[in-house]
């Protein structure tokens, strides 16, 4: 556990020393916005999940639907994350992990929500962890289309995602996929998110990607965000996986920071 924290502190200083990485996402250059009527009426005519129970969020430890002590951590994240996007005018934030089950996708979920509570913000949450897709299993829906077939130009972002209430919007995906990779290193990739962004002006987009040292689904798609937050799970991630992962990140990307999961927060050892 201490070797973990110490490793925190290396980052985190590392980052504060550090100049971005030469290979991270060209600013998006300005365009002409859309109407507010127009943007909004585009939202709206997203599908709007069915009820999704708060008791199957908080069973699947999701917890930022409302305003609660549970949700202050989050919402703690949140406004951090926000604070230094803003002033690096960043929209893409990836979301990653050394390894598998160290909760990014809880970590993505929750603050997808915790931003729907923003109502000045509009936000699109996208599972790209494309060989275990979990975020259909948080809200219990199934989307219409896969993301598969946004992301190569099938079907619109309008066919294939959910509405979240009126200003988050989740691309989810429900069925694995055999070979991710071709379709996150593809350039219609690359054009079908820069086209959401055009017509969609989200201002924060968050892609939960899969974790780094599993495969190299995340190091072909990297090109694409402005930002990564990384998640290391408390006796678990190892202080070699956590260090690999942040360099391999930095390499592509802007490193936001790492989030510490699962600490035991009454142990005073």
């Amino acid at each position: 556990m201490e070797k973990l924290q110490a490793a925190l502190e290396k980052a985190r200083h590392k980052r504060s020393t550090g100049t971005p990485p030469d290979a991270a996402r060209p600013a998006a250059q300005p365009q002409a916005p859309t109407p507010p009527d127009d943007l909004h009426a585009m939202w709206q005519a997203v599908t709007p999940f069915e009820e999704v129970p708060e008791g199957l969020l908080r069973a699947r430890r999701v917890v930022t639907r409302q305003a609660s002590p549970s949700a202050t951590p989050f919402d703690i994240l949140r406004t951090k994350l926000l604070v230094q996007m803003r002033q690096n005018n960043w929209r893409r934030l990836a979301i990653t992990s050394p390894m598998p089950a160290a909760g990014k996708s809880t970590v993505a979920c929750n603050l997808a929500l915790g931003l729907g509570r923003q109502r000045d913000m509009r936000s699109i949450l996208m599972d790209l962890d494309l060989r275990t897709p979990s975020i259909s299993d948080f809200f219990e829906t199934v989307p219409p289309h896969e993301i598969r077939e946004l992301l190569t130009g099938e079907v619109s972002l309008q066919e294939q995602a959910l509405r979240f209430g009126d200003n988050l919007i989740c691309s989810m995906a429900a069925v694995p996929e055999s070979d991710p990779t071709r379709i996150l290193l593809a350039e219609d990739t690359t054009d079908v998110l820069q086209d959401i962004e055009e017509r969609y002006q989200p201002d924060l987009m968050i892609f939960d990607l899969p974790s780094v040292l599993v495969s190299d689904d995340t190091r072909a798609f990297l090109k694409n965000v402005d930002c990564a937050l990384i998640v290391a799970r408390t006796n678990s991630t190892r202080y070699s996986q956590l260090d690999i992962c942040e360099r391999e990140v930095a390499e592509q990307t802007n490193v936001l920071g790492t989030v510490l999961n699962a600490f035991p927060y009454g142990d005073k050892a």
